[in-house]
């Protein structure tokens, strides 16, 4: 029997085997993309057989090259939020198998018919302790209220996020933001446009110019501002009006390892995988809130995580969907807007 076994594996193509047990994935590279690992891919591999190697990207368009080439060199690929459902929008990725995904636990908004959530990342309001004191800012009105909280302020160069913060600055509720109101927003970023000295361009500009105190307040990713505390500085941020957004997986159309790749993100999503997330990236969080179910944390990683449930209501959700669909007009109108 054994003899014949053996026999019958000669005659199966080498590529068929390997596809059961690799996948090629793609994300955002440096400290982040090894936290991921960490977290995600090496415990989910190690369950189920499956190999990992890794690449980077550098977003969306990348990853329409690579399918546009007809043969993709990645099984799985990780994107924020609004490229996800662009992608899912433009038929660049393969529908996921949700006959294999228990979404239990993750929220409608955090999931598509091709994409679903990683990971939770949080927009929020830090500042320079030094400068506030006993009174520093804690809302979104605060940071348009240049007469009340003086001081140099940064945003981010993109209209994800500065749309709805502008929205809540001008008193819509975290609940009501959608279907974003352009106008609305726009208007409201006038007011504070003259205020602005610095719009960013990237996680590690932002945390550099908070670093070294070039700025007094700003809008920045809650896991930017880790490597900021690390490192002693004395910044503080809140989670009361931050934006909950997520980052996502994919598996590109044509990916030689589809197969392989549906049952790694189905088994990344589990509780027991997301539960990781709290410890191995702090000030990110589970898409999977039963993973705070499973697992008990300590006090310290609960307050870091932006989705515990001590912090994720204090929050509002980004909507991917929304941004799929308006994201060419508002961010032409947007730039225009900080152009001048």
């Amino acid at each position: 029997m054994r003899s014949a076994l053996a026999a019958a594996l000669l005659f199966l193509p080498l590529q068929s085997v390997r596809a059961q047990d690799s996948v090629v994935f793609a994300g955002f590279g440096g400290q982040y993309q090894s936290s991921v690992r960490k977290a995600l891919f090496d415990p989910a591999g190690a369950k189920l057989g499956v190999r990992v190697r890794e690449e980077s990207h550098s977003g969306l368009a990348s990853v329409r090259v690579q399918v546009q080439s007809s043969k993709p060199g990645w099984d799985i690929v990780q994107l924020g939020e609004a490229d996800c459902a662009r992608g899912q929008n433009e038929g660049l990725f393969v529908l996921l198998d949700y006959s294999q995904i228990d979404t239990g636990g993750i929220a409608p908004q955090a999931r598509g018919s091709s994409y679903i959530g990683s990971n939770y990342v949080s927009v929020v309001l830090a500042w320079q302790k030094d400068k506030y004191k006993a009174k520093p800012p804690q809302s979104w009105k605060d940071f348009w209220n240049p007469k009340e909280f003086p001081g140099r302020r940064a945003m981010h160069v993109y209209p994800q996020e500065s749309i709805e913060i502008a929205l809540l600055a001008d008193g819509v509720d975290k609940d009501k933001l959608y279907p974003l109101d352009a106008d609305r927003a726009l208007a409201s970023l006038a007011k504070i446009k003259p205020s602005i000295d610095v719009f960013w361009q990237s996680g590690a500009q932002a945390a550099q110019l908070l670093k070294d105190g070039e700025v007094d307040m700003m809008v920045i990713w809650g896991s930017r501002v880790a490597s900021v505390l690390a490192d002693g500085a004395p910044v503080e941020f809140t989670y009361d009006q931050a934006l909950l957004g997520f980052g996502c997986f994919a598996i590109p159309k044509g990916a030689p390892n589809a197969a392989a790749a549906q049952r790694m993100i189905a088994q990344m999503v589990t509780p027991e995988i997301q539960a990781n997330i709290p410890d191995l990236l702090p000030y990110y969080g589970p898409i999977n809130e039963r993973a705070f179910e499973v697992k008990t944390f300590s006090a310290e990683a609960l307050a870091k995580a932006n989705s515990s449930p001590q912090n994720k209501t204090r929050q509002g959700t980004i909507q991917p969907g929304w941004w799929a669909g308006n994201i060419a007009k508002v961010q032409e109108r947007y730039q225009a807007l900080i152009a001048k």
